[in-house]
């Protein structure tokens, strides 16, 4: 069930001049009965940067870098749609890498995308296995604990049974089974991340599927065990609880996609012509991440976004109306908020 929509309320609360906005708690029974660490927890994390489609993506992504170095957080996370493995894209890696700390990657659909070169072989040109070796890491899915917190990245890339038309979201048995494992495993509250989203349409095929699993290991525990999920993919800025377990959408670092009946040429006919899928989208001026605050001791998370603006006309300024493009969560922004967890 969805319990709370976070998007219009708040832009509810913007209007009325409010900076930050928390939803009442939902979940009765503190998970600070666990196991938990007393000391917070901050991360970056950025998504859908998608490096292979915006002429600019090596300075988004060290805006994003020189904030986190800054800020001091515990760890980096990139949430899909990141960049293909050539060797064209080294540069832009070792802007990544930059970062001191540990560095965290879930794959996206258009990570295994063919380049111009090979594009005659439609998507998936590379393995999951090629990319996730080209960005360092040794698996598509993986857990890790720190400061009292278990953190799981899964891969909604699996192919289903019967899948629905395009590209790949699902997650498949062999996840599953490791998923329900890793969850009985550990003791700590858990944070997980997907590249596309368990709550909405043109997510994980099997959403359900995951969602009930989530809320079976917190019954199980007795206690509020998965506190968040987030995921990319959509290019969206909202938030939802559904059944105690918040689902934050983080907004792409770039653009929305439009597709071809919206086509605008948002920069010079040079960069066009070097990038020709910019004049599908709709970019952001700004690069967009966020910084998230787990204060475990508290019961709160935060996360502090960005605000910026759309490069060219609004998308429903090339047809449609805003209703049509659901506009309230399609905005160039990351939205500062907090909420119990």
């Amino acid at each position: 069930m969805l319990t709370e929509l976070y998007c219009g309320q708040f832009l509810k609360a913007v209007a009325l001049g409010m900076t930050s906005f928390v939803l009442p708690l939902s979940n009765t029974m503190s998970f600070r009965t666990a196991n938990t660490s007393d000391r917070k927890c901050r991360f970056g994390l950025i998504s859908d940067v998608h490096k292979d489609v915006m002429h600019d993506a090596d300075d988004r992504l060290c805006a994003f870098i020189q904030r986190v170095q800054a800020e001091q957080v515990d760890f980096i996370m990139q949430m899909g749609d990141f960049c293909i493995p050539i060797p064209e894209n080294q540069c832009f890696m070792s802007i990544w890498n930059r970062f001191r700390g540990p560095k965290y990657h879930v794959i996206g659909n258009h990570d295994t995308d063919g380049d111009e070169r090979n594009r005659i072989n439609g998507a998936y040109a590379f393995t999951p296995e090629e990319t996730v070796e080209y960005w360092g890491i040794q698996e598509r899915y993986y857990s890790f604990d720190l400061r009292g917190i278990h953190f799981i990245v899964l891969d909604g890339n699996d192919k289903a049974e019967n899948p629905a038309p395009g590209y790949r979201r699902y997650i498949g048995s062999d996840q599953v089974k490791w998923l329900k494992q890793d969850l009985t495993d550990t003791d700590f509250p858990v944070m997980l991340f997907i590249h596309q989203s368990l709550e909405r349409p043109g997510g994980i095929e099997n959403q359900e599927e995951i969602r009930t699993l989530f809320e079976s290991a917190s019954k199980e525990a007795g206690y509020p065990k998965v506190l968040v999920c987030f995921s990319g993919h959509h290019h969206r800025d909202y938030v939802r609880r559904i059944n105690g377990i918040i689902y934050p959408q983080i907004n792409s670092a770039s653009y929305y996609w439009m597709g071809g009946d919206y086509i605008h040429v948002r920069y010079s006919e040079e960069i066009d012509k070097k990038y020709p899928y910019i004049k599908y989208t709709a970019p952001y001026r700004d690069p967009l991440y966020a910084i998230v605050t787990v204060d475990l001791e508290m019961g709160i998370m935060k996360i502090d976004g960005l605000e910026s603006e759309f490069v060219g006309p609004a998308p429903w300024e090339l047809g449609g109306t805003k209703e049509s493009w659901e506009h309230i969560s399609l905005r160039p922004a990351i939205s500062d908020w907090s909420m119990p967890i």
